[in-house]
């Protein structure tokens, strides 16, 4: 069900932060004819943390609406609270979701067989399949590929979103986990190795931009054509750099915003728009690129 480019999509805003459903809708289609293969829908790059549960579910049910069947739709669900997580996940399945993206624990900084007790909770709480995610560069708790391993042999725990970078790590899971585990990268800079070395999918931040040529170095890699991800990641290299020289989303929301794309580049406080110099950075790399005139 779940594979290749993956994009970790932004929530587009008005002025008055309020979410601009138009400019959803509008991305959405842009990445269903681009061949994105699924959303993931109020994750990090959606900004999950300012967004209220009413609100969180509003948009994954109208992401849910705007793909119509055409790809799936991978619901960001994840807490520091295991009740908090198991609620929003049992709201979450009943949109038509087709997966649910938790994320480890964060601020608690659970003990391993913590976190192996909370996303089992979780699993055992669902008919929809979880993904992990392992983000320890904003969660400060980090999953070990053990507890990873163990909790891969749950029927309802499919796999996990790897943002760390670490290609050994991707290694040593390999020879640990579940024959039918999938494994994602979440970090785009290493996203193509990871796919060469074994990885199932990207889950990206930079499929927001560009996902024409992530779908196609996603492709590539799954076919064994390893020449030709790579080349066509050259071409991304610089892009998966920039997008992240001020916290994540506030440049890929810049950026879709000069698209014309997303009408604003609103983000929720505490989050504000980038910096003047990082705006020219991204729109002279985007003009570079050719997708802005």
């Amino acid at each position: 069900m779940f594979k290749g480019s993956i994009v970790a999509l932004i929530t587009p805003m008005q002025p008055s932060g309020e979410v601009d459903y138009a400019s959803l809708q509008r991305l959405v289609q842009f990445h269903v004819e681009n061949g994105t293969d699924a959303i993931v829908s109020v994750g990090t790059t959606g900004e999950s943390a300012t967004l209220p549960v009413t609100e969180h579910v509003e948009v994954v049910k109208k992401t849910v609406q705007f793909t119509d069947g055409a790809i799936p739709v991978i619901a960001g669900t994840g807490a520091n609270s295991t009740q908090e997580a198991i609620d929003l996940g049992n709201e979450m399945q009943d949109l038509g979701v087709s997966g649910l993206l938790s994320v480890v624990p964060y601020y608690n900084k659970p003990q391993q067989r913590g976190m192996i007790a909370h996303f089992n909770a979780i699993a055992d709480a669902t008919s929809v399949p979880v993904i992990l995610y392992n983000v320890p560069s904003r969660t400060v708790a980090d999953i070990d590929n053990d507890a990873v391993a163990e909790l891969s042999h749950h029927k309802q725990i499919i796999g996990i979103k790897d943002a760390t970078g670490d290609l050994s790590r991707l290694a040593d899971l390999k020879t640990k986990v579940a024959d039918d585990f999938l494994l994602f990268s979440g970090d785009d800079l290493s996203g193509c190795e990871f796919l060469c070395n074994g990885g199932h999918g990207v889950i990206s931040v930079t499929s927001n931009i560009a996902p024409a040529l992530m779908s196609q170095m996603c492709k590539a890699a799954a076919s064994g054509d390893f020449a030709t991800a790579r080349e066509i990641n050259e071409k991304l290299v610089e892009l998966h750099t920039t997008l992240f020289i001020e916290p994540n989303p506030v440049i890929p929301k810049w950026a879709l915003y000069k698209m014309g794309l997303a009408q604003y580049p609103t983000l929720r406080l505490p989050m504000v728009e980038p910096e003047s110099t990082s705006q020219a950075t991204i729109e002279k790399l985007l003009q570079a690129m050719g997708i802005l005139a």
